[in-house]
């Protein structure tokens, strides 16, 4: 499999691609009577209608050749097989392993390490630690901000143990548990690939410490060790039997299936934690197997390359009309950004596309009385993305839900048809692009296939782009600039005037 494949018919589809005809969403919906039944996918317990973009029949058939041009399906089978896909690190991509799909040997290993982290919360919930009352999770990018969806999202009436994430190096946010939780019932996760992020690191050295202060004889003794590097755990005083390793090929933002998702799993229990696997897993199954103009993932791609490559497009913005998915965008924005925020090709040669959308968003309705003013009324055109649940998951009278479906169906409609005015300032444009994916419920499955839907719609994005969706050199630079401040202040004259005056300023 080459790098990148024929540039000049990759070339030639984007031109077949931009000499589409533009029309209107209404005229779409006018002029094909079947749009609504060709451009909804109803698979993995989630309905996509992506009726409301402006794909259609040419532009189906001209980004299907996109795809083939960039030898779309070796590299979707590349991926499947947990091959080497990760060319500038040498490194196979198998975070789908976690959900059985990859190389023989690493699904086993995968199957082995899940073994090992029920058998762990198996024993906390016996009573092998004493009584535990509260975990405190402690990681950075990856190995935070999955676990600390998966716990808001899923385990808020759980009842089982008080899980609180912590991956910002400012103080406060360890304070903030440390006035809640007890040590004494307290057990603490430390998740690191490395067991060398600096962040983490530090503030699991300053749990360590505050442990000691209240009283806890042994606080190491209470830490479990979430990582690629058990050896490096051991090192820092961590027995093996605490350890819970995952398998190096498993990228951080890719993570939360692996041990990584231990809070999650112990805070849910492991039936919650195997739903959300097996949610994955079939939508692993629908984007290997269904046809490109029936698969949401490459929909969903096609619509994001549509949008930026052809129509100046910047952002995106997704909008869960559920509180419990309050942190999607979040997850999403190092999801995508990360993955391909890139600015050359796999051959490195700078791309001749925009790269990934800059991922935003929030929770309706409290985002309508914020954002939409420009949603419907300013000169970005911004596509945008609602979810939302068919059943409630509260107890308060059935008015509360309705109101919040009704308005995130309410603003993809008016979104798209606008409404003129005489008086300018109260005219809508309207023919502006949505997204609504539906579950009838939020429960493990359901985000495990929405996440993994989120997760092959940025392999599509990368391959379409010819970029490596899964390093994350342009993180390096910035940390390599702190660790020079923090070591060797008396060398700040190597840095531009205005971060010697922040320096000196700070630090006089």
């Amino acid at each position: 499999m080459t790098r990148i494949a024929n540039k000049a018919a990759i070339d030639s589809a984007w031109k077949q691609i931009s000499d589409c005809p533009e029309k209107t969403l209404k005229q779409l919906f006018e002029e094909d009577s079947n749009r609504l039944a060709s451009l909804v996918v109803e698979t993995a317990s989630l309905r996509f209608d992506f009726s409301k973009n402006h794909l259609d029949t040419p532009k189906l058939t001209a980004f299907k050749k996109l795809l083939e041009s960039c030898d779309f399906d070796a590299r979707r089978k590349a991926l499947f097989a947990g091959e080497k896909i990760n060319i500038t690190e040498n490194r196979a991509v198998e975070h789908m392993a976690e959900r059985g799909q990859g190389a023989p040997e690493s699904v086993k290993r995968a199957k082995e390490y899940h073994a090992r982290m029920r058998s762990l919360i198996e024993a906390i919930d016996s009573g092998a630690f004493g009584e535990v009352k509260h975990l405190l999770h402690i990681g950075i990018g990856g190995s935070a901000l999955g676990p600390k969806l998966l716990i808001d999202a899923l385990t808020r009436e759980s009842g089982r143990y008080d899980v609180a994430v912590v991956s910002n190096v400012d103080g406060q946010a360890l304070e903030e548990v440390f006035k809640k939780f007890n040590p004494h019932h307290t057990l603490v996760a430390v998740a690191s690939k490395t067991f060398t992020t600096a962040e983490t690191m530090l503030n699991a050295e300053s749990t360590m410490t505050w442990m000691k202060k209240h009283g806890v004889e042994d606080p190491q003794s209470r830490v479990i060790a979430l990582t690629a590097n058990p050896a490096k755990a051991s090192e820092w005083g961590i027995d093996d039997t605490r350890i819970l390793p995952f398998a190096d090929s498993i990228g951080g933002r890719y993570s939360l299936w692996s041990s990584i998702g231990f809070p999650a799993a112990l805070a849910l229990g492991w039936e919650g934690f195997e739903a959300l696997l097996k949610g994955g897993a079939a939508m692993d199954r629908h984007f290997l197997e269904a046809a490109p103009e029936k698969n949401a993932p490459i929909l969903a791609a096609f619509a994001d390359q549509y949008y930026s490559a052809i129509r100046g497009a910047q952002t995106h913005g997704i909008f869960a009309y559920d509180e419990r998915l309050q942190l999607l965008p979040f997850y999403l924005q190092q999801l995508e950004m990360e993955s391909n925020g890139k600015r050359v090709d796999l051959d490195g040669n700078l791309i001749t596309h925009p790269s990934a959308f800059i991922t935003w968003g929030g929770v309706g309705t409290d985002a309508q009385h914020a954002v939409f003013q420009l949603l419907h009324q300013g000169t970005r055109l911004v596509p945008i993305e609602f979810i939302a649940a068919i059943k409630p998951d509260d107890t308060l009278e059935p008015t509360h839900h309705k109101t919040l479906l009704t308005n995130a169906f309410a603003q993809g409609a008016a979104l798209m048809s606008g409404r003129d005015n005489k008086d300018p300032a109260r005219s809508y444009p309207g023919n502006r692009p949505s997204t609504t994916i539906l579950m009838d419920e939020l429960r493990p499955a359901q985000l495990g296939a929405l996440i993994a839907f989120y997760e092959h719609r940025t392999f599509v994005n990368g391959v379409i782009l010819g970029i490596n969706s899964f390093d994350q050199f342009g993180v390096e630079l910035g940390k390599e600039m702190a660790h020079a401040i923090a070591d060797h202040p008396e060398d700040a004259e190597k840095f531009d005037p205005s971060t010697r005056a922040l320096i000196a300023t700070a630090w006089k």
